[in-house]
């Protein structure tokens, strides 16, 4: 879909970025840390500077304690982490519970370590799941349950009952639990519940996160992961084989991002508050049924009102026709008839941007 965008000039509402940069102190920490003589491989585990920050944060905002010396690691963005994670943790025929639609990297790095992914999927226009799909789904070959909240691509936030509703589950069928949590900051209408603060879950969690979408620095690719120092260290030594260690001066400056001061995260969830509203107010005015998101950058909608009923049709024709691109929910479903109709965009843009958006759709509308 991006490389649509670009072929056809349009306004790029599909993949994940920010269109701006993020805080001036991060970008210069960056700078200064070039400057410094950062450049070189950092330890194993990610420089000390920011284990201690993650730690803090943890702290800070969780209420969560975890050692940088043992149980912290960071990674190539946390996408690296989740597949790190999967591999260390799962063995062949080994099954993962997770939530469609998912990240679409989910299914793949499940599939590279030999698994089985058993989906529950999450319905509009709440996207919550059902209870006993969920039941249903855990048998006896289930090793791990894969939860993405606040989640890509719904932008649903799973409410504190559906979470100890999992952590339940967790401990009655011994399960390990991969919690990618990237958009902790981005929360709009509820809370953010970090699965590790709930009852018998911290030992058996690895939590993930990363600074791309707190701080808008996508293309730096810096994550960690936090989890007891027997799974940090699985998860380790499966990473290493990976990327073995990466982005030495960003991990730097993303140390300084995590210290900013509470008007920065608040200031953070306010703006995109207000994105989000301006993009879902344009989308239903044109017609189209919006499923507000409670969390993340992304709202997805339900395209059948402008005379679609494939959302790949669609969202391949919006670029060159409209000018605008997005994003089919339908390729994040392992039976992708379940979203067909449904398709993804994405609000952390100018408001330019967003605007210019919705007048091409609304010149564009059938």
């Amino acid at each position: 879909m991006s490389a649509l965008a670009a072929t056809h000039g349009a306004v790029n509402l599909g993949q994940g970025f920010p269109d701006f940069d993020g805080p001036a102190e991060v970008l210069a920490a960056a700078k200064d840390a070039i400057d410094g003589g950062h450049n070189q491989y950092a330890p194993g585990r990610g420089v000390p500077v920011l284990r201690e920050a993650v730690a803090t944060h943890q702290q800070r905002f969780w209420d969560l304690t975890y050692d940088p010396e043992t149980e912290i690691v960071a990674t190539a963005g946390a996408t690296e982490a989740v597949f790190a994670s999967l591999q260390a943790l799962l063995d062949t025929g080994d099954e993962v519970v997770l939530f469609e639609p998912y990240y679409d990297s989910y299914l793949a790095s499940i599939s590279m370590a030999g698994a089985v992914a058993r989906p529950v999927t999450l319905r509009p226009p709440d996207y919550r799941f059902d209870h006993d799909e969920l039941r249903a789904a855990i048998t006896p070959r289930t090793r791990v349950l894969l939860l993405n909240s606040p989640q890509n691509p719904t932008g649903a936030v799973f409410p504190r009952a559906d979470l100890e509703l999992l952590a339940e589950l967790a401990s009655e069928h011994d399960l390990l639990v991969v919690a990618d949590e990237v958009y902790e900051h981005l929360v709009f209408d509820d809370e953010h519940v970090p699965f590790a603060t709930l009852s018998g879950m911290r030992e058996r969690t690895v939590v993930i996160s990363s600074a791309a979408k707190t701080f808008s620095v996508t293309g730096w690719k810096i994550g960690w992961l936090c989890a007891p120092p027997d799974l940090a260290t699985a998860v380790l030594t499966a990473k290493q084989f990976v990327t073995f260690v990466n982005g030495t001066p960003f991990q730097h400056a993303v140390a300084t991002g995590l210290g900013l001061p509470d008007d920065y995260f608040t200031g953070f969830v306010e703006t995109y508050r207000g994105k989000r509203d301006r993009l879902c107010a344009g989308l239903t005015d044109l017609g189209l049924e919006v499923f507000v998101p409670a969390g993340t950058y992304f709202v997805t909608a339900d395209i059948r009102p402008f005379g679609y009923e494939d959302g790949l049709e669609f969202c391949r024709m919006l670029p060159k026709e409209a000018g605008v691109a997005a994003v089919p929910t339908q390729v994040f479903y392992v039976d992708p008839r379940r979203g067909r109709h449904l398709v993804r965009f994405a609000f952390c843009k100018t408001d330019e941007a967003l605007d210019e958006a919705i007048e091409r759709l609304r010149r564009f509308r059938p």
